[in-house]
């Protein structure tokens, strides 16, 4: 009999997002690899999602898309995580992205559900809630995001994939500029790119979304950056766009001054055959092979010198570690091994007292945290 999993996007994008977005990218991905591996999936989200699961539409439009200038996220959340209460006898696992909405509500089905935290945890009230409510299976999305509540009830950790043909490596070409792709954010580090290209003599092209809250910071300190005939501001691109703006570029810039969960740009950019400059931060090292798909730093200098390195880099290569780590049919394989443990009852645990999680997911525990 297939597995029958429900999975649970957030509503503020569409699944996948037509233009930025993370989490809603990677429950799209998921989605349909686990469909293609045989599973029953229905997806709850909002209306204009495009996935090969049945669609569950709670919503009629992703807030952030909706025109409507009076609207309530949390409450857009209760109302689906009521309707998912209702349906929950249908399925195997419930399997949640919204981080810890649904504690208070789905307590008796935790053994049933799954939680994959999607953003950092190094915040105030994290630790006190997961304490709360100790019994939710959580999946972390690399190790490194998981320190600061080590000894939660972790039961796997499972790196983003994205579909194998959604792009195609650049193997025979390098670009001549450099790339930058995500939030117009301090800890993205967008300023920090700038001045290594102008240092580098590099032409550097900026795709970025500049959220609400960014704004001011956008225009007191990148726009006066913008003015130089080296930088280039191309402005928020979708997904069809990232595969010739990726692709013909010479490395990725990654200089985050933050625990980034996990970076999905840098898989994105090595399914295009391109290298990642990236700062050691966060998940980089559990992402990156030094010298092989990117070059890790800790200066601008040692990010400069690495561009010389990019010029250099096996593209070929590149894909294929690709390939081999990234593919969204690995992540939903990873997925499917922690839901048949579910199901079965088994206690998993990676940190704190065994690895059988670890082992279903190929995740090693790290030295010191067990």
């Amino acid at each position: 009999m297939p597995i029958k999993v429900a999975q649970i996007a957030p509503l503020c994008e569409s699944v996948p997002p037509r233009t930025y977005g993370g989490t809603e990218r990677i429950v799209a991905y998921l989605t349909d690899a686990l469909v293609q591996l045989g599973c029953e999936v229905t997806l709850f989200a909002s209306a204009e999602a495009h996935t090969l699961a049945t669609l569950m539409p709670m919503r009629d439009q992703a807030i952030r898309l909706d025109p409507t200038p009076l609207k309530c996220e949390w409450a857009a959340h209760v109302a689906m995580l009521k309707r998912v209460r209702e349906l929950s006898d249908r399925f195997d696992v419930l399997h949640f992205h919204i981080d810890p909405l649904h504690f208070a509500m789905f307590e008796e089905l935790a053994p049933r559900t799954l939680t994959t935290l999607h953003g950092r945890l190094d915040v105030k009230d994290f630790g006190p809630l997961l304490q709360a409510w100790p019994h939710y299976p959580l999946v972390s999305i690399s190790l490194d995001q998981r320190l600061p509540l080590a000894r939660a009830h972790w039961v796997g950790n499972v790196p983003h994939g994205i579909p194998r043909d959604l792009y195609h490596g650049q193997t025979r070409r390098r670009g001549d500029y450099l790339a930058f792709l995500g939030r117009l954010s301090p800890e993205k580090g967008p300023d920090v790119a700038i001045r290594i290209a102008k240092r580098a003599g590099v032409p550097l092209k900026i795709a970025a979304k500049v959220d609400n809250t960014d704004s001011d910071y956008f225009r007191e300190s990148i726009r006066p950056l913008l003015d130089d005939p080296l930088i280039e501001f191309v402005g928020e691109i979708g997904e069809a766009d990232k595969q010739e703006f990726l692709g013909g570029a010479l490395a990725l810039l990654f200089p985050i001054d933050w625990p980034e969960p996990f970076g999905l740009v840098m898989i994105e950019a090595m399914a295009c055959g391109t290298p990642v400059i990236a700062w050691n931060r966060g998940s980089v090292p559990e992402v990156i092979d030094e010298g092989l798909t990117g070059r890790i730093v800790e200066s601008e200098q040692q990010a400069i010198d690495a561009v010389d390195w990019a010029k250099l880099a096996d593209r070929a290569c590149i894909r294929q570690v690709f390939e081999r780590r990234f593919c969204s049919h690995i992540m939903a394989r990873r997925y499917l091994d922690i839901y048949r443990h579910l199901m079965r009852g088994h206690k998993l645990e990676v940190l704190g007292g065994g690895g059988a999680a670890a082992a279903a997911v190929g995740a090693p525990v790290p030295a010191g945290l067990s």
